[in-house]
C-alpha cells in the first residue's frame, strides 16, 4: 500500500551505510462494527516485560501485567481473537509454568469482561528434564502434566489448543506414542481443541515430532490422530511454514475440522484461498500486523476478497522479515514493533530476548513496518528508532 511521507524522519543504516529515511502516514486501517465472521482468526500475543524487573536469561518471567493485558484489548479491539500463552509468549524462552499460569487466568478475566475469543496453549513445560523418566512411565508423567495445564485453561474460561510438548519429543519412541498421549488427552476433552503442530525452526526441540523426521511419515501419523477423535478437535494449527504443505493437508481433514494457519511466510494466499477451502488463522505475525490483518478479514466479510489480499500481500515482506531464520526469535521483532507504536514502555523481553536481533535485522523491520503502513505514530516511531540507534553506536 502507498501513503503520503509525513515530516517523521531517521537515518538508518540501510544496505551498509547511513540514509535518511522519511516516513510515510499509517494505513487506513479500521475497527469492526460488528463481529468479523468470514475466518477465525487469532494473534498470538506476546508478553511485555516489567522494565524495572530481572528479565535475565534463567530468571523468573516479571510481567508488566497492565502493559500486557492492554495488548491483548487492543487485539480485541480490532476483531481479532488472543492466541495466549503460546510461543510467541516466550514459552519455553523465558516465559515459566508460575507466569503462565498466571497469565491465562488473567487473560482469562480479561477475554470474559469484553466478550474476546481466546484461546491459550496447554503443554507440559512445568516439567524439567529430570523428572520425565523415559519408557511408558515418562509418558504417564507428560500425560498428567498436559491435565494441569488443561485445567488451568479450562478454569480460565479459554479454548484448549494442545501445544508440542518438549519432554514427549524426548521421550516417545514411536508414532504410537504419541497417538496414545493425545488420544487419551482428547478422549478426556469436554469440548473441542486446537491441536498445535510447531515445526523445529520455531523449536529445535521439536525436531521428530508425531514420531518421525519425514514430513509425509509424520503427517500420516498426525492425520491418523485427527481422523480417530475429530469430534473432539475444533482445529489445527500448523506452523511449518510450507504452504504446499498446508493446502495438501487441509483437503485431507474431516469435514467440520479447521485448519489455522501459522505460515507467517504464506499467510495471504492461504487464508484468501482457493475459491473452494480456505485456512482460518492463529498467527503471531498477527500480533504485529493486527489494525492490516483486521481490515483485510473485513473486506473478506463484505466479498471483497481482491482488497483483503492486497491488504494481506502489503504486510508479506515484513511478515517474512520478522520471522526470518532463525525463526525463534521472531518474538524480538513483534515486541519491537509494540514499542515502536507505544504500546510498552522499553524495547526489552523476559529472559533478555531483545538482544536477539542485529541493529541491521530491526532497520529493516523498521522501514518494512512503515511501509506497510504500520506505524501508527510515526513521529513516535521515529523518535523512539533514534534512541535505540544511537544506544547501539549508531549516529
Amino acid at each position: 500500500m502507498t501513503a503520503s511521507v509525513t515530516s517523521a524522519s531517521v537515518v538508518l543504516p540501510i544496505n551498509g551505510q547511513l540514509d535518511r529515511y522519511q516516513l510515510s502516514e499509517p494505513g487506513d486501517w479500521r475497527r469492526p462494527d460488528v463481529p468479523i465472521t468470514s475466518r477465525i482468526a487469532y494473534a498470538a500475543a506476546h508478553v511485555v516485560p516489567n522494565v524495572l524487573g530481572d528479565n535475565t536469561p534463567g530468571a523468573p518471567a516479571d510481567v508488566d501485567w497492565d502493559a500486557t493485558l492492554s495488548y491483548r484489548h487492543e487485539l480485541w479491539s480490532y476483531g481479532l481473537g488472543v492466541a495466549d500463552a503460546m510461543d510467541t509468549a516466550q514459552r519455553g524462552m523465558g516465559l515459566d509454568w508460575n507466569a503462565t499460569r498466571e497469565l491465562i487466568t488473567r487473560s482469562g478475566r480479561e477475554a470474559a469482561a469484553v466478550g474476546g475469543r481466546l484461546a491459550c496453549g496447554a503443554g507440559t513445560d512445568q516439567l524439567a528434564a529430570q523428572d520425565v523418566p523415559a519408557g511408558a512411565r515418562g509418558l504417564a508423567v507428560i500425560t498428567d502434566a498436559y491435565r494441569e495445564q488443561i485445567d488451568v485453561v479450562t478454569a480460565a474460561g479459554a479454548n484448549v489448543i494442545l501445544m508440542a510438548s518438549r519432554a514427549l519429543a524426548r521421550v516417545a519412541s514411536s508414532p504410537e506414542d504419541y497417538l496414545s498421549v493425545y488420544g487419551t488427552l482428547l478422549s478426556e476433552a469436554d469440548r473441542p481443541v486446537i491441536l498445535h503442530w510447531l515445526g523445529e525452526m520455531f523449536d529445535p526441540e521439536l525436531r521428530g515430532y508425531w514420531g518421525s523426521t519425514d514430513l509425509y511419515s509424520a503427517t500420516a501419523t498426525f492425520e491418523t490422530l485427527v481422523r480417530q477423535h475429530a469430534d473432539k478437535i475444533d482445529g489445527v494449527k500448523v506452523s511449518l511454514l510450507d504452504a504446499a504443505h498446508e493446502v495438501a493437508l487441509r483437503r485431507a481433514l474431516p469435514e467440520g475440522v479447521r485448519l489455522y494457519t501459522g505460515d507467517d511466510f504464506n499467510y495471504p494466499e492461504l487464508i484468501i484461498g482457493d475459491g473452494r477451502h480456505h485456512s482460518d488463522a492463529l498467527l503471531g505475525v498477527f500480533a504485529a500486523i493486527y489494525p492490516a490483518a483486521s481490515t483485510a478479514l473485513q473486506h473478506l466479510d463484505a466479498g471483497d476478497s481482491a482488497a483483503a489480499r492486497r491488504i494481506l500481500e502489503s504486510t508479506g515482506a515484513l511478515g517474512r522479515h520478522l520471522f526470518a531464520a532463525p525463526t525463534y526469535y521472531y518474538k524480538t521483532g513483534i515486541a519491537f514493533l509494540s514499542w515502536l507504536n507505544g504500546h510498552q514502555r522499553g524495547f526489552s523481553l523476559i529472559g533478555g530476548l531483545a538482544s536477539g536481533r542485529s541493529v541491521a535485522h530491526l532497520s529493516e523491520a523498521f522501514v518494512l513496518a512503515d511501509r506497510a503502513g504500520l506505524l501508527a505514530d510515526p513521529e513516535l516511531a521515529a523518535d523512539r528508532m533514534r534512541t535505540l540507534l544511537a544506544l547501539n553506536g549508531v549516529g
